[in-house]
């Protein structure tokens, strides 16, 4: 990212527009010297209007912002193919107006193809910091050795039979393997601390006022999630019983304070399917190339269950997670407007919507519905939710003044047009 002083109070277009005219006085004046309308070097208009075309275009691509040196090495990640460009340039706006204009994280993009120059120009504009973008290697997006990709391919046209959902997708499997145990050994990662994954499609209708990432950091969370669902057991038949054979083999990687009751209400008999959904999360990519999850992955990787079955990277991350980490190591990021079809994260408390400036139904929040298992995570570890203002006051400190700190009543025109009500959609 390329900082300017502190030059943050200034509009690209003002920069463009004073240095233009500073330089059109000189050349005029230089000319009004030489008393005709070419200077001795042969400078002419037509170089002075070459000169502001490319100081227009250079500056143009200059993000202004302040000193963001306090922040860490972190990054916004998505998982993205050409075709998504509609989809992922409507969540990179919505994302940049609610989050990331504020802190102008540089943004990478991965795909198992190449970026074609439409999508690498038009996301690139619409980021705050910088983007990159990322070919996967064929080697990560493919199927390992060992493999018999003709029981892959029965497994498959089984699932599909069955109705799974991407049962007969062999790319989503590739994906999966890939979101479980590749994704953070991609040289472009290697110095990245933080990740926070979003996919193309998303919204977030609510605003983000603190610096999740810094709050992670100063609370020592090593994971966070949005939603938490069950898993179709169809997809997953053998990866607990896979879990806990690689757990009881290795007993010296399970945390003391762990996440267990969460992903099973019997002392680790059975699954109850509960995981974090993964296509929101925020992660240490340390606790990732470590050596516990490494080891982990590998002996899943042994099974084939992802191909033989169709384990996916969500249940795998949560499982991991909830052996490995303490459970105050994991962290709610809620109250964001997140949607991701089917489910939906809308505050329920109308404080809270106001101070958010929200605009979401909460009549659909899947948060804490009764099908939902975030309220799980919350009652068997004996935390608060955050879903009233009153309990983010007194247990979520920083957060609380950050929501102060970010609302701006509603004008007089404003509450003339809706007296009394809060900010919702039918979103």
């Amino acid at each position: 990212m390329i900082h300017i002083g502190r030059l943050a109070f200034l509009s690209t277009r003002k920069v463009i527009f004073c240095l233009a005219i500073s330089t059109i006085f000189m050349i005029v004046s230089l000319l009004h010297l030489q008393g005709n309308y070419v200077i001795d070097s042969g400078f002419s208009f037509k170089d002075l209007t070459n000169f502001n075309n490319t100081l227009s275009n250079t500056v143009e691509k200059i993000k202004i912002y302040g000193d963001d040196s306090a922040k860490g090495n972190d990054i916004l990640l998505s998982l993205v193919r050409n075709s998504e460009l509609v989809g992922m340039l409507e969540t990179v706006k919505q994302f940049e107006k609610r989050f990331n204009s504020k802190y102008h994280y540089d943004w990478y993009f991965m795909n198992d193809e190449d970026f074609d120059d439409v999508f690498i120009e038009v996301i690139s504009e619409a980021v705050s910091g910088n983007a990159k973008f990322i070919k996967i290697p064929n080697e990560f997006w493919s199927y390992p050795e060992g493999i018999d990709q003709d029981r892959a391919s029965t497994v498959r046209e089984k699932s599909q039979q069955e109705h799974i959902n991407y049962g007969g997708s062999e790319s989503y499997r590739f994906m999966c393997r890939f979101n479980s145990g590749f994704f953070y050994k991609l040289e472009e990662l290697k110095d990245i601390d933080y990740y926070w994954r979003i996919e193309p499609n998303v919204d977030f209708s609510c605003d983000i006022p603190y610096d999740v990432f810094q709050y992670m950091r100063n609370h020592n969370k090593k994971y966070a999630f949005n939603m938490a669902l069950t898993e179709d057991e169809r997809t997953i038949p053998t990866l607990w019983n896979a879990t806990t054979d690689f757990f009881v083999e290795n007993p010296k990687y399970i945390a003391k304070n762990n996440n267990l009751k969460f992903i099973s209400d019997d002392n680790g008999k059975t699954y109850n399917l509960c995981h974090f959904w993964s296509n929101f999360e925020i992660a240490s990519l340390d606790f990732y190339r470590g050596e516990k999850y490494n080891a982990y992955f590998d002996y899943l990787e042994s099974k084939g269950g992802f191909f033989y079955e169709r384990w996916g990277d969500a249940p795998v991350h949560t499982l991991a997670v909830s052996y490995m980490l303490s459970a105050d190591e994991i962290f709610f990021v809620g109250n964001t407007g997140y949607f991701h079809h089917p489910n939906k994260d809308c505050p329920s408390d109308v404080v809270i919507r106001q101070k958010l400036h929200c605009n979401c139904n909460p009549g659909k929040d899947f948060t804490w519905h009764r099908w939902s298992c975030a309220s799980k995570f919350f009652d068997v570890n004996n935390f608060v939710k955050p879903n009233t203002m009153t309990n983010i006051k007194y247990n979520y400190e920083e957060i609380y003044r950050s929501m102060l700190d970010n609302f701006q009543p509603p004008s007089k025109k404003s509450q003339l047009s809706a007296p009394g009500t809060s900010i919702t959609s039918n979103n």
